[in-house]
C-alpha cells in the first residue's frame, strides 16, 4: 500500500526544550505503524517507540490477513522502512500491562497512543457456546496464521460440514481456507501444522449464517467475487431472498447494488441445486443462532438452532424482528465470525466495558468525566472498534497523528522525565526487549525454512523459539 498523503511539516524550533518529541505508540500492527509514519512525516523532531507485546511486528497484517492475499501486507515494506530510520525504534516482546503499566511509560513521554488493536472476540451468548467443536474465528485465524497463543488449537475437521456465524470478510476468509484447494495453500505462508491439518480435512460443505439480509453483507464484492470463483466448488444462494429486494436494486447506492447483483446472478444461475460431487457454499440470510445443540452420546456439536427473522424498515436502517420461528441446522463444525472488541489492559487504560472502545474524540483520550486526558491518544480498533479495511484504519490513524501535532504545536502536552524507557525496562523491570534487528534475524530464520518448502516464509508460532534465535543472533 503506497502512502501518498501530502503532509506539512514543522520545523524543529516547536520542539520542547528537553529535546525532540517523544512518543510511545502501544502496537506494532497497521494502525501503530501508520500513525508513527505520520508523525515522523509531519514533525522535523521527533523520536517514536513502538513497543509491543511479540517479538515479531506488523500485528494484524501478519496474524490476520488471509495467506492467500500476500498484496494486501504490501504495507509491511512501507513499515521496514520507517523502522530503519533513526527517528523511529521498535521494542518488542514488552506487554502493557504485563511487563509495564501505562503509569511506568507516561513519564517518559510527551504523548503515548493505544493502538494495540481488539484482541477478544464477541460472544453469541446463546446456551451450548462452550460446545466441542465451536470455535471462534479469531482463534481459528489465529491458528493457520501463527498466533502463538492459539497454535495449539487443533480444531476437528473430521466432519463433512461447516458453518460460519457471520457475513463479513473474516468469515469469507474462514470459510475460503476450509474449501481451498491445499495445493494452492502450500504455496502460501499459511503454517505446516494448518496445512497439513486442512489436507486431513473432511469438510464439504460450508454455509454463512447471518441474522440480516443480502443487503446487509458486511463483506466487499472482491471477497466475494473470490469465493465464487473457488475451484470444484459450488455457490448455493436460495434465490427466494431477492425477490423482495430486486425492486430496490436501482436505488441502491453503487457499491451495495453492484454486490447485491452479483449475488443475486450466482442464486438465480444456480438457486439450490446441490452438485454430485466437489465441495460447496453457500450463504443463508435472516437466521439468528440462539442454541447450540450437542449430540447426546457424543457430547459434540450436533446441530445449530436458528430462529427466522424478518427486517423492518428500509435497507440501510433495517431492524432485525424475530418471528419466533426455529430451524436446526445440523453441522460437525462452527465457527463464531461477529466480530472483535478491546480488552482493558490495565487499571489505568481507560475502556469502555459495553463498545470495547477507548473513549476518545478524534484521537484524544477521555477520562470518566469526559474530559481529555492530556497527552494519551489512541489509534486504530481501540478508536474505533473492529471495522473497515487496513485503508481504514491508515485514514484514522492519520487523523491522530494530527491531533498530536495540535497539540504539540499548541504546547499542551506534559513535559517528559529524562531517561530511556530501554533502560528502565532492561535494567529496571527485566524485560528481555527485541530491537527491529532482533526482528530481521528472526524473519531471516523464517524465510530460509519457508525456501526450503517452496513457501514465502515458515513463521515460527513458538515465542521460546524466537528469543532462542534472538539471543543466538546478537
Amino acid at each position: 500500500m503506497l502512502l501518498t498523503v501530502a503532509c506539512c511539516r514543522f520545523a524543529s524550533s516547536t520542539a520542547s526544550s528537553t529535546g525532540p518529541l517523544r512518543v510511545c505508540v502501544i502496537g506494532s500492527g497497521p494502525a501503530g505503524f501508520y500513525t508513527a509514519h505520520q508523525l515522523v512525516k509531519r514533525i522535523d523532531d521527533v523520536h517514536v517507540d513502538i513497543l509491543d507485546k511479540f517479538p515479531v511486528p506488523f500485528g494484524l497484517v501478519r496474524f490476520g490477513v488471509a495467506p492467500d492475499h500476500p498484496e494486501i501486507k504490501n504495507c509491511i515494506n512501507q513499515f521496514t522502512v520507517l523502522a530503519r530510520k533513526e527517528q523511529c525504534r521498535f521494542i518488542g516482546n514488552v506487554g502493557l500491562g504485563q511487563d509495564v503499566g501505562l503509569a511506568q511509560l507516561r513519564p517518559h513521554y510527551h504523548a503515548v497512543v493505544l493502538a494495540y488493536g481488539a484482541e477478544e472476540d464477541k460472544e453469541l451468548g446463546i446456551p451450548g457456546e462452550d460446545t466441542p467443536g465451536v470455535y471462534s474465528a479469531r482463534s481459528f485465524v489465529g491458528w493457520y496464521n501463527g498466533l502463538p497463543e492459539h497454535r495449539q488449537l487443533d480444531p476437528d475437521l473430521s466432519g463433512e460440514v461447516g458453518v460460519v456465524i457471520g457475513h463479513g470478510n473474516v468469515a469469507l476468509d474462514v470459510a475460503r481456507m476450509l474449501l481451498t484447494p491445499v495445493s494452492r495453500l502450500k504455496t502460501t505462508d499459511m503454517c505446516t501444522h494448518a496445512i497439513e491439518a486442512l489436507a486431513r480435512s473432511r469438510v464439504k460443505q460450508v454455509r454463512l449464517v447471518g441474522r440480516r439480509g443480502p443487503l446487509q453483507v458486511a463483506f466487499t464484492i472482491k471477497e466475494l467475487r473470490e469465493m465464487t470463483k473457488l475451484p470444484h466448488c459450488s455457490t448455493l444462494i436460495d434465490p427466494s431472498y431477492f425477490h423482495s429486494i430486486k425492486s430496490l436494486l436501482s436505488e441502491l447506492p453503487r457499491p451495495r447494488r453492484r454486490i447485491t447483483e452479483l449475488m443475486l446472478s450466482v442464486a438465480e444461475n444456480r438457486g439450490d441445486k446441490r452438485p454430485a460431487g466437489g465441495k460447496e457454499w453457500g450463504l443463508s440470510f435472516l437466521r439468528s443462532p440462539v442454541e447450540i445443540v450437542s449430540s447426546p452420546t457424543t457430547g459434540r456439536l450436533d446441530s445449530l438452532r436458528l430462529e427466522i427473522n424478518k427486517l423492518q424498515g428500509t435497507w440501510d436502517s433495517a431492524k432485525v424482528v424475530p418471528t419466533g420461528e426455529f430451524e436446526d441446522m445440523e453441522c460437525d463444525l462452527a465457527i463464531r465470525s461477529i466480530g472483535y472488541k478491546t480488552v482493558r489492559v490495565g487499571r489505568d487504560v481507560p475502556c469502555d466495558p459495553v463498545t470495547g472502545i477507548v473513549p476518545n474524540v478524534a484521537g484524544r483520550v477521555l477520562d470518566r468525566n469526559k474530559s481529555y486526558i492530556r497527552g494519551l491518544y489512541c489509534s486504530g480498533w481501540v478508536k474505533t472498534g473492529p471495522v473497515g479495511v487496513i485503508l481504514t484504519t491508515m485514514n484514522k490513524a492519520y487523523e491522530t497523528a494530527e491531533v498530536i501535532q495540535e497539540d504539540f504545536r499548541s504546547g499542551t502536552l506534559p513535559e517528559p522525565e529524562r531517561g530511556d524507557i530501554l533502560e528502565k525496562l532492561n535494567n529496571e523491570l527485566g524485560v528481555d526487549t527485541v530491537s527491529f534487528s532482533d526482528w530481521e534475524n528472526i524473519d531471516r530464520h523464517e524465510v530460509r525454512e519457508g525456501e526450503k518448502k517452496g513457501k514465502p516464509r515458515e513463521k515460527i508460532v513458538d515465542l521460546t523459539q524466537m528469543m532462542d534465535i534472538v539471543h543466538k543472533s546478537r
